[in-house]
């Protein structure tokens, strides 16, 4: 019996508490900027106004560590850096700079857009602190983190190994299966666009450490998607791991991030060297 693709992605359908645990992270991020009087928010980096970044240091920065940033979800369609600010606590808490970013939402832009705005971003985090960056991204911006760790940046005139590591959290990295769906209506995607945009057939560096998360309880598709990237990227000389979170959900997945005991964050800062 073929799968029903629809109920596979639809992860509000699937966790029926997920608007108190949007509300949650509303409220966690207001209060993280709030006891934040150091962050740099609202930084440019282009000229839409969505493009920007909030910049959270840490207190005692560890010397040499990449620059960290965080990449929301929502289906490419959806919510902002607003939402996420406490995704930096974790790592924060180790002595790794961590930025949150906006990026401009489909049906406004396509895709493809939505990809060269967080190029734009690395970039403009690159210039302005001459440091490598780290990109770690939930959902929507879990494919977003494995397209910038396989995109060809000498291309675009960067160093071939600008991104540090990367952890692709809930990540969608074959977009054909979502063409068909609903979260296509406001995309507008055809086969072409979704082959060419899924990062699964790129080519990451060989040697590129990628640690790719997915909650125990989210759908099938998502623990396939995951398993995928894994086995394809490494078989071209990525260290590729998975780590399956016990009892998360699509939405929970995350939460660890703001804990700077969790083993995520522990993942996290291995990661970051």
């Amino acid at each position: 019996m073929p799968l029903d693709l629809d109920a596979e992605y639809n992860n509000r359908a699937m966790v029926p508490d997920h608007p108190a645990i949007m509300a949650g992270w509303v409220r966690d991020a207001a209060a993280y900027r709030a006891g934040r009087p150091d962050a740099q928010l609202d930084q440019a980096y282009g000229t839409g106004e969505r493009h920007r970044y909030d910049l959270f240091p840490a207190a005692s920065p560890r010397a040499g560590a990449p620059i960290l940033l965080f990449i929301h979800g929502g289906y490419w369609q959806a919510l902002d850096k607003t939402s996420f600010s406490h995704m930096a606590a974790g790592a924060n808490a180790h002595g790794l700079d961590v930025a949150v970013m906006s990026y401009d939402l489909c049906p406004q832009v396509k895709l493809a857009k939505i990809v060269d705005d967080v190029i734009a971003c690395i970039r403009t985090l690159r210039e302005r602190t001459g440091r490598r960056v780290l990109p770690f991204g939930h959902s929507a911006g879990g494919h977003l983190t494995a397209c910038v760790a396989a995109a060809n940046w000498p291309r675009i005139g960067e160093a071939a190994d600008l991104i540090a590591a990367a952890m692709p959290i809930s990540g969608l990295f074959q977009l054909a299966p979502l063409v068909p769906t609903f979260v296509n209506k406001a995309m507008g995607m055809d086969a072409g666009e979704a082959a060419s945009l899924s990062p699964l057939v790129w080519t990451p560096p060989s040697g590129l450490r990628v640690t790719a998360v997915v909650g125990g309880d989210e759908s099938s598709e998502y623990h396939r998607q995951t398993r995928t990237l894994c086995d394809c990227w490494g078989a071209l000389g990525v260290t590729a791991k998975e780590i399956v979170v016990p009892g998360a959900n699509h939405f929970t997945v995350i939460a660890p991030f703001a804990d700077p005991g969790s083993a995520l964050t522990s993942e996290l800062v291995a990661l970051a060297g």
